[in-house]
């Protein structure tokens, strides 16, 4: 078996072998901090380590175990998507987007604010979730990453666009790599990343045991589910996993976890033609929802070409749904608008068919009310 090198970001792996050196911890950020202004330096570049931590780290870290294998733009400079090599020869996808936030309204009155990157991040190569309206799920499940594989995405892409967001939206369902997920939001909100966890956001399809543990571990990260149907029967239908996580488990769970954090959770909710966009549908939806403080965001769905079996909604039937939530039920809802859809990099597009073909990760489109 060939050596694998770890990433001296991998969290767990280089705070343990610190500690089994007798080697003070408080030492990673400063190491950290190097390599992000120094991508290619060499260890003995780090002034006022130990001698012991020069050994170590040469012995069997690396600055990076991944690397930018491409990076596409979008026809707009939008929005950029990376396919990152991982040492063991897979692939997994981040997407750059940048945004202004002064585009549009909020409740009727400019948005404040400026320009703006959010980084969407990949926690797994493939998935096992299944979902059959996302191209990531035709990929299967091949292997999670460690912390370090997840934060390294985060430095190839600060490298590229000074990052302010970060969603865990790419390929994978973070709630099933947890505790590598947790491990690197902690390193995103420490120095010298020093994100706010209310810049980060994660979303699941349901992972009912995750989002109970993810409330103590994480308390200020923000949450969106991946719900995408008002009952269960049409979830089963289009997310086969949901049936390990029934809808009234769910609610309960959601409700649970808003009373101990006090925060609005994003309902993500796909539009696809003639399953789940039809004014029953919408007020399905706004009755399940009533008690719960939460921001829908309807995506319209993004074609994965012959992988897929279903249709995008119609624009007015997608405004219509919005109109039923917004006025009937009181319940904030926005319209996602679509970024890097022409370099499938757009939410549900990520797939890696071929290591010299970028393809695709879940993305996130700026979430902006249509009739802004």
């Amino acid at each position: 078996m060939a050596f694998k090198w770890k990433s001296v970001f991998d969290v767990a792996a280089i705070k343990s072998d610190f500690e089994v050196a007798g080697l003070n911890p408080n030492f990673i950020p400063q190491i950290w901090k190097h390599v992000l202004k120094n991508p290619d330096c060499r260890w003995d570049d780090i002034p006022s380590l130990p001698s012991a931590a020069y050994h170590l780290l040469d012995s069997k870290f690396k600055p990076s175990t991944s690397t930018v294998h491409a990076a596409i733009d979008s026809s707009d400079l939008v929005t950029t998507k990376l396919l990152i090599k991982l040492q063991n020869g897979e692939f997994v996808e981040a997407v750059i987007m940048r945004y202004d936030t002064r585009l549009g309204k909020y409740d009727g009155k400019p948005r404040l604010g400026g320009p703006r990157s959010t980084l969407c991040v990949s926690s797994q190569v493939g998935c096992k979730m299944g979902c059959n309206f996302c191209a990531t799920g035709s990929m299967g499940f091949k292997s999670n990453l460690t912390s370090g594989e997840i934060l390294e995405q985060l430095v190839h892409a600060s490298r590229i666009s000074a990052i302010r967001n970060v969603v865990f939206m790419g390929m994978g369902e973070p709630l099933n790599n947890y505790s590598a997920v947790v491990d690197a939001i902690r390193a995103m909100t420490a120095f010298p990343f020093q994100l706010s966890p209310k810049k980060i956001t994660l979303s699941t399809v349901g992972i009912i045991h995750g989002i109970n543990k993810l409330q103590k571990d994480m308390p200020n990260l923000n949450l969106a589910v991946s719900l995408h149907a008002p009952v269960q029967e049409i979830r089963c239908q289009i997310m086969p996993a949901a049936r390990a996580f029934p809808l009234e488990r769910l609610m309960n769970a959601l409700r649970e976890y808003q009373t101990n954090s006090q925060q609005k959770i994003l309902i993500e909710y796909i539009m696809l033609d003639a399953v789940n966009d039809e004014e029953q549908h919408a007020h399905q939806l706004g009755k399940l929802l009533q008690t719960l403080q939460s921001v829908v965001n309807l995506i319209p769905f993004n074609p994965i070409g012959s992988l897929s079996c279903y249709s995008t909604s119609d624009d007015h039937k997608v405004v219509k749904f919005q109109k039923i939530l917004r006025g009937t039920y009181n319940i904030r809802t926005t319209i996602r608008k679509q970024m890097g859809q022409d370099i499938s990099g757009a939410c549900g597009q990520l797939v890696i068919k071929k290591p010299d073909i970028l393809t695709d990760i879940e993305d996130l489109r700026q979430i902006r009310d249509l009739d802004d």
